[in-house]
């Protein structure tokens, strides 16, 4: 495989350097000195962005912007072989490497490289890392699946050890990592049309958790299912941390705030039993935050800043997300599509003021909608009225004969009343039709339902 040496800069192209998560590893090579290009297919802020920086940036894909002056090729699973790019590089013979491997190459550049993993809530617990890192001024570079505000994006460029980033399991990426330090939040079912069942996953988790060198450390969920099977035969520190007295770290005594934010004691392996205070809401997120407690602990950093930056740490976009208010409703967008994330969402809305909770989903994949059928139905019957849009396709065809009709019939099976509307401008006019002062409003899903929420505040 080709290595990256942040003291040897090359030339490197990106096929789709406008993506939000490549134009973010192209940003920090043009910081160390690195040649940038690559194409995409329309002008974009993030690829006028890599621009303003020094980055060439071509709009389309041909085979005429591959060049001899090129070092490296990186691409992202989207990419097929027969891609004219692909292919001319593959006639210069011209190294390639996947995101993700030009990703965990980066990574052998930083002394403290730390990865944080699950089927959940990678997200949240890297930016509430990222606020406790940027609060202690230790000048990271971060890597955020979301659009994290006080960094401006998804990506801060630091001068710095430290190196911070999630580590989705989706084709495998994160094998191709190489942390210090890695988290491992929560293993569920998802992803089945890449893995073969949980047991797949598992086994994924298992290898990610071997990549681990001898002086690194796993902190890890000690609530996941027979966890000590993943943690077994490794030659790291291995810290755990959930519900049980038995882990390393456990929260106590949580209470809830008027906005459903919860407060909670921490027991922690010194014996101290420290106060932190949330300002997201969630049972889900306690236990976030306190893998980011065991993290920070682990890097030494004071409880006062800890607890400060989590205070201080509102969330990030799509993140039950307050959007505003409009004719005293309250619209919350939220990115949770599998049941769990669901479940949690909702839990927490129970907590927030409200008098009715309307949650507006929109089913991601059809695969996932077909796997999680009756799942999603029962989650989704926390709400006190569900409307469901259609399916949201992302990278899939519809060849399983399911659709949001399909979810409606097996949630209003479960005697819960439950709507659907083809469009947008439809599930809208009912919303403002039926949605009265006072209610919660949450639209939730992977895809564009964001839109719905964004078009009624602006009426």
């Amino acid at each position: 495989m080709y290595q990256i040496n942040f003291s040897n800069p090359i030339h490197i192209y990106f096929i789709g350097i406008g993506g939000i998560s490549m134009s973010g590893l192209a940003e920090i090579l043009l910081s160390e000195g690195f040649r940038i290009s690559g194409s995409d297919r329309t002008p974009s802020s993030l690829t006028d962005a890599l621009t303003e920086r020094g980055g060439a940036v071509h709009y389309g894909q041909k085979e005429e912007n591959i060049t001899s002056d090129i070092d490296l090729i990186v691409y992202t699973s989207a990419i097929r072989p027969d891609n004219p790019e692909m292919t001319a590089a593959a006639r210069l013979h011209i190294p390639t490497l996947t995101r993700a491997q030009l990703l965990g190459q980066m990574m052998k550049n930083y002394k403290v490289p730390i990865a944080i993993s699950g089927t959940h809530g990678k997200t949240t617990t890297t930016s509430m890392i990222s606020e406790i890192l940027l609060e202690h001024k230790v000048d990271p570079t971060l890597s955020i699946g979301g659009i994290y505000k006080p960094i401006g994006g998804n990506i801060r460029v630091g001068s710095s050890e430290y190196f911070v980033t999630e580590a989705c399991e989706y084709t495998n990426s994160f094998l191709s990592f190489f942390p210090k330090i890695g988290i491992i939040l929560n293993i569920e079912e998802d992803h089945l049309d890449f893995f073969k069942d949980l047991q797949d996953i598992r086994n994924s988790f298992s290898k990610f958790a071997k990549l681990l060198p001898e002086d690194g450390t796993l902190i890890i969920n000690g609530d996941i299912d027979h966890y000590e099977e993943i943690t077994q035969g490794l030659d790291c520190r291995v810290i755990t941390y959930g519900s049980s007295p038995d882990h390393d770290y456990h929260p106590t005594d949580i209470t809830y705030d008027a906005s459903g934010c919860p407060s909670f004691h921490l027991m922690r392996p010194n014996g101290k039993d420290d106060v932190f205070s949330l300002h997201v809401p969630g049972q889900h997120n306690v236990y976030n935050a306190v893998a980011a407690i065991a993290l920070t602990d682990l890097l030494g950093i004071p409880v006062q800043t800890t607890a400060g930056a989590l205070l201080s740490y509102t969330g990030t976009d799509r993140r039950f997300e307050y959007k505003g208010t409009v004719n005293g409703v309250t619209v919350i967008d939220d990115y949770a599509h599998h049941p769990t994330e669901i479940t949690a969402t909702l839990q927490a809305a129970l907590n927030y003021p409200h008098k009715t909770i309307w949650c507006v989903f929109q089913p991601h994949t059809y695969t996932r909608t077909k796997d999680f059928l009756s799942d999603f139905a029962k989650a989704l019957s926390l709400a006190d009225e569900i409307v469901l849009a259609d399916i949201y396709a992302a990278r899939e065809k519809d060849t399983l004969g399911i659709s949001s009709r399909t979810l409606q019939a097996e949630i209003e099976k479960l005697g819960h009343r439950c709507y659907y509307f083809p469009t947008f401008s439809e599930i809208e006019t009912f919303l403002s039709e039926n949605c009265t002062k006072g209610d919660l409003l949450i639209t939730m899903g992977a895809g564009d339902i964001v839109k719905v929420g964004d078009d009624l505040l602006q009426k």
